[in-house]
């Protein structure tokens, strides 16, 4: 396991240098590929919820696809000590279609020929208060690189006034500054994802064809930004589909324990995002699509090396695969979402940026979690707990 001492002084970047991650991965390729049965019966054998990315290799390895069933009763039995029965509901809000950026995969893509929608603090708010009367209390704003009109003042000012309504507001929106992540943690927003979408640094390049998102080292900074800014969660992700998954999964694993060694005051949470249909993104460039049997196995193997991470898994998904997901390490689950800027109230021709899979009702989710032995929960955290000391 690699310890606290050798993570001091060194950046994420050169971490997955000096690993030989930020690349092809052929190295780790060839040591997943050598991984025995015996090997994983060994990782199966010892403690649940602790990393090292020896152990992550035997359990993302072929190999182990014969103990997924075993690994997944592993998983459930973890998440539950750590975690309880609770599965965490939250809606996205998006608040712009329009992008500066030119990623070959996303449908808000810059070069892109469609009507683009934004919406004014008024209409976010209304959109909050459809979202709001569904019983959500867990809110994640959305928006492309959208500076011009989606600056930073526009997002304290609309965390300031969902504070009203919401008791945990996160984001997932372009990469900002580290001062500017201070003032939206001052304004009252308590979490930030932010998908690095490929480690690998020539399969980044390509994907990411103009803006700023197309610098790499600046995308991989920004977790760090997140963290220093005080937020209390941080949520990783790639874009499942651009590269083999056991590569990026090593990469992931890496830099969330990076995080975790260094900003121990941040709860780090992994995202699954697969590919999914999207306006003028042709789903035939993408070599590496992923069945349903590998994202198992990423999420069963993730919760065993990281007993404490939160898991989350969006209406990209399919509501059967979904509901089965719940049961094996999910802490955080979207419904009833839309990814279309004014998709919940008026705007409903809005351009989305890909198609939601599972379109089922908040309740029919919920009914569906309750079914499976969870509990959802609508609220388990308030700013307030925080502020009051």
């Amino acid at each position: 396991m690699i310890s606290i001492e050798k993570y001091a002084g060194t950046s994420i970047a050169e971490l997955l240098l000096q690993k030989q991650l930020d690349g092809s991965g052929d190295i780790w390729r060839e040591k997943i590929d050598r991984v025995m049965e015996a090997d994983v019966e060994k990782a199966l054998a010892m403690p649940v919820g602790v990393f090292s990315l020896e152990r992550l290799i035997v359990l993302i390895s072929p190999a182990a696809r014969k103990y997924l069933e075993q690994m997944a009763q592993a998983a459930n039995r973890l998440t539950i000590q750590r975690f309880g029965r609770a599965v965490r509901m939250y809606a996205p809000l998006y608040v712009s279609n329009y992008c500066n950026n030119g990623c070959r995969y996303c449908g808000f893509n810059r070069t892109h020929h469609y009507q683009r929608t934004r919406l004014t603090i008024d209409q976010a708010m209304k959109e909050a208060d459809v979202i709001a009367s569904e019983g959500f209390r867990d809110i994640l704003l959305v928006s492309g690189e959208d500076r011009k009109f989606i600056d930073v003042d526009y997002l304290v000012e609309l965390t300031q006034r969902l504070r009203e309504k919401f008791s945990y507001i996160a984001a997932e929106i372009y990469q900002l500054e580290p001062e500017e992540y201070e003032k939206l943690s001052k304004a009252g927003v308590a979490g930030v994802t932010i998908y690095q979408e490929t480690y690998d640094r020539e399969q980044y390049k390509y994907w990411h064809q103009a803006g700023k998102k197309a610098d790499y080292d600046r995308r991989l900074i920004a977790a760090d930004s997140i963290c220093s800014a005080g937020m209390r969660e941080i949520g990783l992700g790639v874009l499942l589909g651009l590269k083999d998954w056991r590569i990026e999964t090593l990469a992931m694993g890496l830099h969330a324990n990076y995080l975790m060694k260094r900003y121990w005051k941040s709860h780090v949470s992994f995202s699954f995002p697969r590919i999914r249909p999207a306006t003028e993104v042709e789903r035939a460039q993408f070599e590496y699509l992923m069945p349903d049997e590998d994202l198992v196995q990423m999420v069963t193997a993730l919760r065993l090396c990281f007993a404490d991470a939160g898991e989350v898994i969006s209406t990209r998904e399919s509501a059967l695969f979904r509901d089965n997901l719940i049961k094996i390490g999910i802490t955080k689950t979207s419904a009833g979402s839309k990814t279309n800027p004014g998709g919940y109230s008026e705007v409903k021709d809005a351009t989305e940026q890909f198609k939601v899979n599972d379109d089922r009702s908040p309740e029919l989710v919920t009914k569906a979690i309750k079914q499976a032995g969870f509990e959802p929960v609508w609220k388990d955290w308030d700013r307030a707990f925080v502020e009051s000391k």
